[in-house]
């Protein structure tokens, strides 16, 4: 999508150039045993007794993940990838699980659909789980083969089409929820009433349109108007997206993108003079924005929503995490992807704990432990339930603000809680 230029409102030569040096320099950021069972996931009794399978031996469980550390969402997959490492460390310090030795083995897709399928492809008979797999377009080429092989498996992507599946697990909200939340924000502290039209830029494929459905199902029942704007993983300049909700008279933007859209969204409307409330989906904030020239705009115009708190809170176990996670990678920034890994890490365990308790960590029982479990709190968040497949497993949703002085550059503005509406909107939908 090539960008035209508002000639009226031009952004100054030398901040877009700072603009777009900051942003391409966003988008490049960050960088055992087999099993004894066979690729058909059969499993065999381990020596102790308990049943084992793929990925599985009487020594170690090995994980996989497959990340983006080049692509669009590679600060995300750097900081996600750090934080379940983090994890793995500190249980095989405490003896492991099932005294099995924990490994993660890890695979670069750079948010490209064909690389992460061949990746699978490599991994996927010699690992009992997967607790990261970023990027909804990913999951959706992955879906069959991981219900097939019965991998339980946590995506870093919240869409709606993700639910259903028994060894899939999206974790907290669903994209649509947090749009719903959004609108409702808007239109209880920034002045939004019916008849206002608002913006929604949002990426193609399974994010943006689940995104979108929550905001326009909101919006109508607000009476407001959404005019949308799709854009592609690979559109890191907004010019002309701005123009055109600029022309529309748009009073509020919701953002459903990554990073670099969501930097260049803000820089470019602060800079034409469309300074009106932006709410992003939690992946299209990351804090290495708050070291852009879009850093006072993007201060003072946006919040995000999210189903995790802040990094910044001061909830025990966000502290201890954090604390440990800066101890660890002294020289990394703690962001989202730090809380929402470490915590898809945590809830892997707790799974694996359970099955082992039950006597198999074959692939199927795993699943099956995880899908016991109606309420799970590790300290990160709000309890999760995972015993309805169709539904998400949490319904409520923070406010963030940027703050670049903050833990991750964001603080909370509201703490946890389902938003009016939300409710009848999965009642709804289910029906």
């Amino acid at each position: 999508m090539k960008p035209t230029h508002d000639h009226t409102h031009r952004a100054a030569p030398r901040t877009k150039t700072l603009l777009a040096a900051a942003l391409a320099a966003l988008l490049l950021a960050g960088t055992g045993c087999s099993s004894k069972a066979n690729s058909s996931g059969t499993a065999d009794d381990g020596a102790d007794g308990v049943k084992s399978g793929p990925g599985v031996t009487d020594k170690a469980i090995k994980l996989g993940a497959l990340t983006d550390l080049t692509g669009p969402y590679a600060t995300l997959g750097k900081s996600i990838v750090q934080a379940q490492q983090m994890w793995a460390d500190e249980v095989n310090a405490r003896g492991g699980i099932c005294d099995r030795r924990v490994e993660i083995v890890v695979k670069d897709h750079g948010y490209d659909v064909q690389k992460a399928v061949t990746a699978y492809a490599d991994i996927s008979a010699d690992v009992v789980a997967l607790p990261q797999v970023i990027g909804s377009p990913v999951m959706a080429a992955l879906l069959d083969d991981l219900e097939r092989d019965k991998v339980l498996t946590f995506p870093q992507a919240w869409a709606a089409s993700l639910l259903g599946r028994d060894s899939v697990q999206v974790l907290g909200t669903t994209y649509d929820i947090d749009m719903i939340a959004a609108v409702d924000f808007l239109t209880r502290t920034k002045g939004l009433a019916k008849g206002d039209t608002i913006g929604h830029v949002y990426f193609e494929g399974d994010y943006g349109a689940n995104a979108l459905e929550g905001s326009q199902w909101a919006a109508k029942k607000a009476g407001l108007k959404v005019v949308g704007q799709k854009i592609k993983a690979t559109d890191t300049d907004l010019s002309a997206q701005v123009s055109a909700l600029r022309k529309e008279g748009v009073k509020a933007i919701l953002i459903s993108a990554g990073p670099a859209q969501t930097a260049s969204l803000v820089g470019v409307a602060a800079s034409r003079g469309l300074k009106v409330p932006v709410v992003s989906s939690a992946p299209g904030y990351a804090p290495q924005l708050m070291k852009t020239p879009a850093a006072p705009a993007l201060a003072a115009m946006l919040n995000v929503v999210s189903s995790a708190p802040a990094v910044s809170s001061d909830l025990a176990g966000v502290r201890k995490m954090v604390a440990s996670y800066q101890k660890k990678y002294p020289d990394s920034l703690v962001d989202a992807g730090v809380l929402s890994g470490y915590n898809a890490a945590q809830l892997m365990g707790a799974d694996l704990e359970r099955a082992c308790e039950s006597g198999s960590l074959a692939r199927e029982d795993v699943v099956k432990a995880h899908r016991a479990q109606s309420k799970v709190d590790v300290g990160l968040g709000t309890a999760q339930n995972f015993s309805d497949k169709a539904q998400p497993a949490a319904t409520s949703t923070y406010v963030h603000k940027p703050d670049a002085k903050a833990v991750g550059a964001v603080v909370n503005v509201e703490d946890a809680h389902t938003s009016p509406g939300v409710e009848e909107y999965l009642a709804s939908r289910k029906s």
